[in-house]
């Protein structure tokens, strides 16, 4: 039964704006010559937050190739994907490895020979949702919560990270954001090239190196590099009409990293910690997608939209005991008992 479209894209969006070229007033093409599906490729494309991101695009008339280590998962979510929209095309392939170039050539291009070319790619290595409920919950998260295989979704201090798992997680992140940038860059630049709101790539990064996490080492100085990386692409490729950015997505409900890296206990409290009071839902990330990738997007380039709800800007926001956010701001209590204070004669 195909998922319901209010759980992974908002109304505001026109149904069809990725299913047929949208020409630049001064291009006029005839219609046989007329693109009729735009295509995107997506690395994790069977991940919670990248098939929603995904079946949002296909609903609003694009195509799309997701790939993944895991054979099954990756065809099985492909023919779930395929439901949101009639007729729609969407490629499963499975037993790609991110880390060799070779392997992601030779998915990039069975999609293009599928489905006719690349117009826009997404990155995704889902470290950061199992990291940024560390970033909410702290380093207290030690004991008590599930430990993730995958490389990159564990907590660990400088002292116990090895070099090997160090490299594990920059050769997926950072390594792998490098390798699809390079095997699809071609189809990029050829879509970039047509009246059309194609050549476009997000990056999916994190927030926690923006303050420094204790035990997230390794995943701070990949979705570092991630961020250099995506910069870099627009400021080289934007003269020749490629645009660049990253996303950036706090704690999201019903992806695995709360499950993983999350006391039941815990939760309640830290979902406090962020400032609209609730944990994000998947189909936000997908609005986000779909405006970058949309002509809303044209002029936005080697930009980082941040969608958490303001969750990074609360790290170190309780000055003591008793100030706790946001119970002392809600509580409208004058501050009392410090000798820095001072009331507003207003």
């Amino acid at each position: 039964m195909p998922v319901s479209k209010s759980e992974y894209v908002s109304d505001i969006w026109k149904d069809g704006i990725f299913g047929t070229m949208r020409l630049s007033h001064q291009y006029i093409l005839p219609q046989s010559s007329a693109k009729k599906n735009q295509v995107v490729f997506c690395t994790g494309g069977a991940g919670t937050i990248c098939s929603a991101q995904v079946r949002a695009l296909v609903h609003l008339g694009a195509n799309a190739c997701i790939v993944g280590r895991n054979v099954e998962k990756t065809e099985r979510m492909a023919k779930d994907i395929a439901t949101a929209r009639k007729g729609a095309q969407v490629l499963g392939m499975g037993n790609v490895d991110v880390r060799k170039v070779e392997s992601l050539e030779a998915a990039v291009e069975t999609c293009v020979t599928e489905l006719g070319g690349i117009d826009y790619v997404m990155y995704a290595f889902f470290s950061s949702s199992l990291n940024l409920s560390a970033f909410l919950l702290g380093p207290k998260m030690i004991r008590g919560v599930r430990r993730a295989g995958a490389a990159g979704n564990f907590l660990a201090p400088i002292s116990h990270l090895s070099p090997n798992a160090m490299k594990s997680v920059i050769d997926i992140d950072v390594l792998g954001s490098y390798n699809t940038l390079k095997a699809t860059l071609p189809h990029l630049l050829t879509s970039a090239q047509k009246p059309s709101t194609g050549g476009r790539i997000i990056f999916i990064s994190a927030t926690l190196h923006y303050t420094t996490m204790p035990l997230q080492t390794h995943v701070s100085v990949a979705k570092a590099g991630v961020d250099a990386l995506s910069h870099s692409v627009a400021v080289e490729y934007g003269p020749r009409g490629l645009t660049s950015n990253v996303i950036a997505p706090g704690p999201i409900q019903g992806t695995e990293g709360m499950e993983r890296l999350a006391r039941p206990e815990d939760l309640k409290q830290s979902m406090r910690k962020v400032p609209l009071g609730r944990w994000g839902k998947v189909k936000e990330i997908a609005d986000g997608t779909v405006y970058l990738f949309g002509d809303a997007g044209n002029f936005v380039s080697g930009q980082i939209l941040v969608i958490d709800g303001g969750a990074w800007r609360t790290t170190g926001s309780s000055p003591g005991k008793g100030f706790n956010y946001p119970d002392f701001l809600l509580s409208e209590d004058i501050v009392s008992g410090v000798k820095g204070t001072k009331k507003s004669k207003l």
